[in-house]
């Protein structure tokens, strides 16, 4: 993959200094900045469910009870909206939780304490208080969890004001996100898909932030401008891969922060390109793909001629089945095919020929 430094053009990502030659994994970035940010600030703590079990959360909270002690790293029980509702009396308290929720499907039971109290708070006191919470959330493909374990529900709450929404692909942005996240005195979601805890990069041992608002620039091209949140940043990765064979250079965007987004970035590059296809881990009905090709399309009308494209998951529920489940999730070669179809300003049929080199990476599952 490309260096985690290959800065957006409009919004520089802060500490951009060349990093060591140091390799973590993502689940091992999300675990540091945890540390770090512990290990700065005596206000943070860590809890959720399962946080303490040995498993601890994929690894991202390995070693945080020996070192901090049960009063900042604990379990809860299973009750997702009364958690939800401690999580933000700690913070109008004075705290900076983290709040681990393993499923992101399970924040639907506390939609009512995020959207009413926790991102409307600072506005219904003249901001006179703070909400300072981290919502860690997985969403992703899996392994056969079907409807109620599958989905991507982030464009929710980029709908909503007053909750920053994050969804970092690559370890060095999750370190980065994290403790820009965990210093914000705003709410965030921060969103991890399964499939990435996996994924290893360039990481600084020193404390460093990505700060909201910020989107990069993965892979430089002039013929589509292709987006890809969360993990679907991969596959845009390796799409652009498979249309350099057929002569098509894709510049890559990894938006990073969801909300506040970073359109200049996107819209900067289709300017150029005159082609946009944005790809979702999530529906593609009123969800974060709509709300960007939206944005591109408002900023450039009368600019030049466009042509915009969404894709994510099929519109139907998830299903179980690994057949079922290969037709419902993009992948590298049906992005690249509606690519070229952009470029080509028509349908080709074209489906590369799948490259063991590009294949996607295995869901270890379950946990």
């Amino acid at each position: 993959m490309p260096s985690p430094l290959v800065k957006a053009r409009s919004t520089p990502v802060r500490d951009a200094r060349p990093v060591a030659e140091r390799t973590l994994s993502y689940v091992d970035a999300v675990r540091e900045a945890a540390d770090q940010e512990m290990s700065r600030d005596p206000a943070v703590l860590v809890f959720g469910l399962d946080v303490d079990d040995p498993k601890a959360i994929q690894g991202t909270t390995r070693g945080l009870l020996e070192k901090y002690g049960p009063e900042r790293v604990f379990g809860t029980p299973l009750s997702e909206d009364a958690m939800t509702g401690a999580a933000i009396g700690m913070a109008l308290a004075g705290l900076r939780p983290v709040h681990v929720h393993i499923r992101m499907d399970f924040l639907l039971l506390a939609m009512n304490q995020l959207v009413n109290v926790a991102a409307k708070s600072r506005y219904m006191y003249g901001g006179r208080v703070h909400v300072p919470l981290v919502v860690r959330s997985m969403i992703g493909k899996s392994w056969g969890q079907g409807a109620q374990h599958s989905q991507g529900l982030h464009g929710m709450f980029m709908h909503v004001p007053g909750i920053k929404v994050v969804a970092p692909s690559t370890p060095y942005d999750a370190k980065g996100c994290l403790a820009a996240a965990v210093r914000d005195n705003n709410p965030v979601l921060y969103v991890e898909h399964r499939l990435l805890h996996f994924q290893k990069g360039p990481v600084p041992e020193s404390a460093y932030t990505v700060e909201p608002g910020t989107a990069r620039i993965t892979a430089v091209g002039e013929d589509v401008t292709i987006v890809g949140i969360s993990y679907m940043q991969v596959e845009c990765l390796r799409a652009a891969k498979y249309l350099e064979d057929v002569g098509i250079q894709a510049e890559v965007i990894d938006p990073i922060w969801l909300s506040p987004l970073d359109v200049d970035t996107i819209a900067n590059s289709v300017e150029r390109t005159g082609r946009l296809l944005v790809v979702d881990t999530a529906w593609t009905n009123c969800g974060a793909a709509a709300e960007i090709v939206a944005r591109v399309a408002e900023r450039l009308q009368g600019v030049r001629d466009l042509r915009l494209k969404r894709m994510g998951f099929a519109p139907t529920t998830c299903p179980t089945t690994p057949a079922l489940e290969d037709l419902f999730y993009p992948t590298a070669r049906t992005i690249a095919s509606a690519a070229r179809d952009l470029v080509e300003d028509g349908p080709t049929g074209w489906v590369p020929v799948e490259r063991p080199d590009l294949q996607s990476i295995e869901f270890k599952g379950p946990f």
